[in-house]
């Protein structure tokens, strides 16, 4: 058994084998799903696991070269975005896109990471870097 980090077996898994260039998405509990795009579903009660506690664990495992946020979350959900801009690294590019966009994005993503999260536009896509 892991003693730190993430925990989740097949989470972990994922995010061992990801490559260069793929998608991963941490969504809340409301993003729709693509047909064919698998889903591992963290929700167990509105707001648990959080969006942000989610998006924390797994930026401190996965390397990320860029992420991609819906628009929306700086109006319809300003205080989950404050949030999120203290969590996102500041060296790592930011996209805004609305979020008919995101969705479409969505549709290639390796796989889906439901969370608890009920803060509308809680999501992103978080694009695979390599560590070198």
């Amino acid at each position: 058994m892991k003693k730190h980090g993430l925990l989740h077996a097949e989470l972990s898994r994922l995010v061992a084998a990801m490559g260069h260039h793929d998608l991963l998405v941490i969504g809340d509990a409301g993003l729709p799903v693509p047909k064919g795009v698998p889903v591992i579903d963290l929700a167990l009660r509105p707001g648990v696991p959080g969006f942000l506690q989610t998006l924390e664990t797994v930026l401190g495992e996965l390397v990320v070269q860029e992420g991609v946020i819906d628009v929306e979350m700086a109006t319809v959900s300003p205080a989950m975005r404050a949030a999120f801009d203290a969590v996102w690294p500041g060296d790592l590019p930011l996209r805004e896109v609305p979020h008919p966009e995101l969705l479409d994005i969505t549709a290639g993503a390796t796989t889906i990471v439901r969370t608890g999260e009920f803060t509308p536009y809680a999501n992103v896509v978080l694009v695979a870097g390599v560590p070198f």
